[in-house]
Order: structure tokens, then sequence, then C-alpha cells
């Protein structure tokens, strides 16, 4: 009896253990790139692939899958770097800003997007800083708890190489989308905030809450 009692001990024992071990979502610190260097990953990108488990967000890139010029920026005695993005869309250049907040992993970054009642995590999974950078989003809407995953490639060009392409495919599969389901952003070229095109006279123009910047910043990020 005293050796039946010890075996359950060692049983509850053991449970307990891997009850703690479980992974939790919010928390993937393995997830960030070995030996991240902060300093080395800012400047200048383009987001030239996306996808994500976001019908919504998914739909909205489809309508119009434009390269982002992202420029990211940071004070070294600040605890957040700024990504300014800029896109040509719709006849207009947009130019948005985000703060996103450095955490204690490094590589890993967070942010609110008030439009969504969202917290969103990003992570730098996969980066050589001159040529690409493969980037996790995780986004959980409060109060209902919703989580998505959106998998980005940044690029220092406009292009990306063949193998750089198969290597995101092999992360897109990771979790839990297809290759098929990537988004592939066209190049619509460089521009500056403001600058238009002449546009048909007998298009109805867009009401003007719609291109607020604040919400083309949301939208452009992909954030949940």
């Amino acid at each position: 009896m005293q050796r039946a009692g010890s075996v359950v001990s060692l049983l509850v024992l053991a449970l307990a253990w891997t009850l703690q071990a479980v992974p939790v979502l919010h928390e993937p610190l393995n997830l960030t790139q070995e030996n991240f260097d902060l300093g080395r990953f800012m400047g200048k990108w383009y987001e030239v692939a996306v996808v994500s488990s976001c019908p919504h967000y998914m739909r909205r890139k489809s309508a119009d899958p434009v390269i982002l010029a992202l420029d990211l920026q940071h004070v070294a005695s600040e605890g957040n770097f700024t990504m300014t993005a800029t896109s040509f869309r719709n006849g207009t250049c947009k130019k948005t800003s985000t703060d996103y907040a450095l955490t204690n992993t490094p590589g890993r970054f967070f942010h609110h997007v008030a439009r969504f009642g969202a917290d969103v995590d990003s992570f730098v999974v996969h980066t050589n800083y001159d040529e690409y950078a493969m980037m996790l989003l995780q986004g959980t809407e409060k109060p209902s708890g919703n989580e998505t995953i959106t998998v980005k490639l940044y690029s220092r060009t406009w292009n990306v190489t063949a193998a750089v392409l198969d290597d995101f495919k092999i992360l897109v599969r990771e979790h839990g989308m297809t290759g098929d389901a990537i988004i592939m952003n066209q190049n619509k070229g460089e521009c500056d905030p403001g600058e238009q095109v002449t546009k048909p006279q007998n298009l109805v123009p867009k009401r003007s809450k719609r291109n607020v910047a604040p919400h083309a910043q949301e939208d452009d990020a992909g954030n949940i």
C-alpha cells in the first residue's frame, strides 16, 4: 500500500508539473528571432506579402493589395518605436503612423488598436536585417476575446527571392493557413503624402469620413 501511495503521489506531481508547463498563447517567447538586434531592424521596409485568419482583414487587403512603404524609427532613450506607413490608394498618397511599445522580449512589440478594441502582439520571427523580415501578429479583441493571426513578409526592396518566399509559406503553414491564401501586394511606386492623380469626372467622391488617416492606419497595418 505504501508503494501504491508513492506511485499516486508521483503521478499527481507529474500532472501538476505538466499543467504548469503548458505554453500560454499570449507568451510565445520562443517565436522571436534569436539575438534580435532592434537597431539593425529599424529603417526602411516594404510590406510585400500578407495572410491572416481574419476574414474581414483578408477582404480589405484583397480589394487593394498595394505594397506599403514602412519607415521604422527608434529613439534610444524611449521604450517604443514609430512605424510610418505610406501607400498610394484611391488616387491619394496616404501616410499614417503607429507607435509600438517595446517589451522585455527582444523582437516582440505591443500596441492597441482602438477602432477594434484589440491588443496586438507583434513578433519578428525571422530576419537577416538586410533583405527580409517575417512578422507574426497576434490580435485579441476585447471584450469578446476573439483571436486572430496575421503573418507578414517585409523586404528591404520591392521584391523578395523565391527562396525567401518559400520560407514564408512554410511559416504560414505552421500557423494553420495555406500558401494559396497569401496576398502578394502590388508595386504601385513610391509616393509623397498629399500627392494626387487625375480622377475620371464621373466617379462619385468618397465621403471624407472614410479617408480619415487613423482609420487608414488601422486598415493598412493589418493589426487584427
